[in-house]
């Protein structure tokens, strides 16, 4: 299929969204049988799979910076909505389902997907080579982020436990966005070189050739896909929030878990996209993807859910606990180590994988 074309009728990112648009009317607002819930879970998975591709399809064709832009917003409308109809189902544990998924999102993206490419990129081409200023920048904008509103909130005493104040959490918000928005624009416009893939002679590898930027029919109709995925999305997770806290306290799991679930779904097409950019040593790529998923989970999340405590009733939780932030801690002392040199081996991509298996054995043993 050409860029210029429009969607193939039979294509399943056209028919997955439509599905899942279906079976959302006709399962909202009535006890769904077992089978319908398994299905209803994979309408799900596929409807984000299917959000995030016709979203790159429009970023393509509006090009930088809006596309990053996109692809971000797209990916925290799944995000926030899958957080906030659970959030308002009012389930155990809910309060604290925004820092929950957030912290899970760092972790995932910090060391489960840069371990991932690293590893990848490290096997297939023994040693892997990357811009260290931009990666570096991205680093410190995350590590800055998870900072001011994850770990801040454990700390401050103007109310008991860890929340923030409604004037704290509007500083934490605009400050986000903000740091947010200028990386953006630092990446895809005033340095963009910085981000930019390296040979192993330190020498700037231009970006690949794509096809063809897709027509205006084709992206007005990924368009219309796009909010069908979206709503079909949010809508499910509203239908499937009983179902998976259900499934995570049937397992034994914390209700904490839920959190990691949300953050596994929506990160799924940012891993495969990554480790596809380690299979053709284009390990700059894939580190881009890990840190900006990162800082896009934080950056663009916390302000949404800002917003939406204005409607929601009942605390927030937001401040990480001691085990939260010891592995945010380690994490970032890691990744500034295997971030510095600008290369790395095997050993930097084991470290970040057992740091990744710590976060999971940890979520599901507290």
């Amino acid at each position: 299929m050409t860029a210029g074309r429009l969607p193939k009728a039979l294509s399943w990112t056209v028919l997955v969204p439509i599905l899942s648009a279906v079976l959302l009317a006709l399962a909202w607002g009535r006890d769904l049988p077992f089978f319908v819930q398994i299905l209803g879970a994979f309408a799900l998975a596929g409807a984000i799979l299917a959000a995030v591709n016709h979203a790159e399809i429009i970023a393509h064709r509006v090009g930088e910076p809006f596309g990053s832009l996109v692809l971000a917003v797209a990916v925290t409308v799944i995000e926030v909505g899958l957080i906030v109809m659970l959030m308002i189902s009012g389930g155990k544990g809910s309060e604290s389902l925004a820092r929950d998924t957030v912290f899970a999102a760092v972790m995932i993206t910090c060391n489960g997907i840069v371990g991932i490419a690293l590893l990848i990129g490290a096997v297939k081409y023994h040693v892997t080579i990357f811009n260290a200023e931009g990666t570096g920048a991205a680093l410190a904008t995350v590590t800055t982020l998870a900072t001011l509103s994850l770990v801040l909130p454990t700390f401050s005493i103007s109310r008991p436990g860890p929340e923030f104040t409604p004037g704290q959490l509007a500083f934490a918000a605009i400050a986000s966005l903000a740091l947010y928005a200028v990386f953006v624009i630092t990446q895809t416009v005033r340095h963009r070189d910085f981000f930019l893939p390296i040979t192993s002679e330190g020498e700037v590898v231009e970006a690949e050739e794509h096809a063809d930027p897709p027509s205006d029919r084709r992206a007005l109709a990924s368009l219309g896909l796009l909010v069908v995925a979206l709503v079909a999305v949010v809508g499910l997770a509203k239908v499937e929030t009983p179902a998976i806290e259900a499934g995570v306290a049937a397992v034994g799991f914390p209700p904490s878990f839920v959190g990691v679930v949300i953050a596994l779904l929506v990160l799924l097409p940012e891993t495969l996209a990554a480790a596809r950019a380690a299979t053709r040593d284009r390990i700059q790529t894939s580190l881009n993807l890990a840190f900006g998923s990162a800082m896009a989970s934080i950056g663009l999340t916390i302000p949404a859910i800002a917003v939406a405590t204005i409607w929601l009733e009942g605390p927030l939780v937001l401040g990480l606990t001691s085990t939260q932030m010891v592995l945010l801690a380690v994490t970032v002392v890691v990744g500034i180590l295997t971030v510095v040199p600008g290369r790395a081996t095997r050993l930097e991509a084991a470290v970040h994988l057992v740091l990744m298996a710590a976060f999971l054995l940890l979520a599901v043993i507290p």
